[in-house]
């Protein structure tokens, strides 16, 4: 039965574990999207340069990741890189960025493209090279159409890493996970454990769209 005092009581009570919790997630996400932005970037120019191998190394890793399951991808990291000594933290990491690294990669390839081809000979016609000309004048401009996605990208990315609770990474849903077993109120805590993902997810939309805004009024 739904007690919400029941839930408020707990909800205080435990405060303190799930900061714990809150912590490890807020490091995993952070940690893990700003790897995959880097791989997603490179793994973008690879799919829009002429070169044939890239583009081929661009489309097997992308189509690797986004057709095999997220957790799949953990436990492969996990017991790979668990035998060169790498913390159950950084094999969650590395693994989530691989798997954002993918889709942050179509992201950046469509927002590039979307640039006008012309500002790029524009460029050239300036003396810029090829990787200076992407660098000053495409990528500032793709990175602004790409903030939207990008953002909802962090979100999966905050919500995806719930996952690493299944390598016993004491991130905020194996804290609720575990105390619902030991105290045998699994609902209680999985309620408050879904507050704590949602005020994150309020909070990091808030301040993706105020970025917007802020990128928007400079223009």
């Amino acid at each position: 039965m739904f007690d919400l005092a029941h839930i408020l009581d707990v909800l205080v009570e435990s405060y303190p574990l799930f900061m714990k919790g809150l912590w490890v997630t807020l490091q995993l996400t952070f940690v893990s999207v700003l790897i995959g932005t880097g791989i997603g970037l490179i793994f973008a120019l690879f799919k829009i340069s002429g070169i044939k191998v890239l583009n081929w190394i661009a489309n097997i890793y992308i189509a690797l990741i986004r057709g095999t399951p997220l957790i799949v991808q953990i436990f492969i990291f996990y017991f790979g890189l668990a035998e060169l000594g790498i913390s159950a933290f950084w094999s969650a990491a590395f693994g989530l960025a691989m798997h954002n690294g993918a889709y942050i990669a179509e992201i950046f390839r469509g927002s590039i493209q979307s640039v006008d081809k012309g500002q790029m000979e524009a460029g050239r016609s300036l003396g810029m090279t090829y990787g200076l000309a992407m660098r000053r004048i495409i990528l500032p401009q793709a990175f602004k159409r790409a903030l939207p996605p990008l953002g909802n990208q962090f979100i999966i990315g905050l919500k995806d890493s719930s996952l690493a609770s299944f390598i016993a990474l004491n991130e905020l849903f194996s804290i609720a996970t575990t105390q619902g077993s030991r105290t045998f109120d699994e609902m209680t805590y999985l309620i408050i454990v879904g507050l704590y993902y949602l005020i994150l997810v309020l909070l990091f939309t808030l301040l993706v769209n105020l970025l917007e805004k802020k990128l928007s009024a400079g223009e």
